[in-house]
């Protein structure tokens, strides 16, 4: 009973220290985005990088030991908006066509809703409530890169971003322009937490024709590699906060 108990206690000690080991995971996964931005990696060696880094997140996802229950709709992404707030009609400025994310910052296409806020003078304070608007979780799982610095003379489309990695479901989100950052490669966030308040950052973003909105972009993996697609209904769908 007593080696039982020991063998146990082991066991428990390597698996807390492989999780805590592997969390470098997410440290090299944002710097492995970092490089895709900035084009400093072969496509080839880092569709490799990719699969190897997700791989090590889903591990440990599984040491975590906590059952995952799939939600059934998401949150909408922006606190106190709907999907009324959706660019476009019926969400047609969703374009994707000629995307792909290891092309990082140099591409054409526009695979995301913008979700506008009431903000006529470009403050990033919404003119009903006079606070910033929230951005939060659309569902729980891990942030995996971010970013919470840009300049204005950056050619960096997103600004400051985030992105999430939902286990449950093997999606990816991705949030751009932000203003404020509150999370960071690691951190576990839950549906409707609070990871950012809407900002003007990012390349196109920033300019006084563009109006205050988020960048909400939705993944799935294909071939080892996320692939956009279009959320417009899980959006509909959403649960408001």
């Amino acid at each position: 009973m007593q080696k039982l108990v020991l063998f146990f206690s082991f066991l428990l000690i390597s698996i807390g220290a492989l999780a805590q080991a592997d969390t470098s995971a997410f440290t090299k996964f944002n710097d492995f985005n970092n490089l895709v931005l900035n084009g400093g990696v072969k496509k080839p060696e880092a569709q490799k990088q990719f699969e190897t880094l997700l791989k090590r997140i889903n591990i440990l996802e599984m040491i975590r030991a906590e059952r995952i229950i799939p939600k059934t709709q998401w949150v909408f992404p922006l606190k106190g908006y709907k999907s009324s707030a959706i660019g476009g009609t019926h969400g047609n400025g969703y374009f994707d066509k000629g995307y792909r994310y290891l092309d990082g910052n140099k591409h054409g296409a526009h695979p995301a809703h913008d979700i506008f806020i009431n903000d006529k003078n470009q403050d990033c304070i919404d003119d009903r409530t006079s606070k910033p608007v929230e951005v939060v979780s659309v569902d729980d799982g891990w942030v995996i890169a971010c970013t919470n610095q840009w300049e204005p003379n950056s050619n960096m489309r997103g600004g400051k971003f985030i992105w999430i990695y939902y286990p449950a479901t093997h999606i990816f989100t991705y949030y751009a322009h932000n203003n404020q950052i509150f999370v960071k490669p690691g951190d576990y966030v839950t549906q409707g937490q609070k990871i950012a308040e809407v900002g003007r950052s990012g390349y196109n973003a920033y300019k006084k024709r563009s109006p205050t909105h988020l960048h909400f972009s939705a993944f799935k993996l294909a071939d080892g590699i996320p692939v956009p697609y279009n959320p417009y209904e899980q959006l509909k769908k959403a649960k408001t906060l």
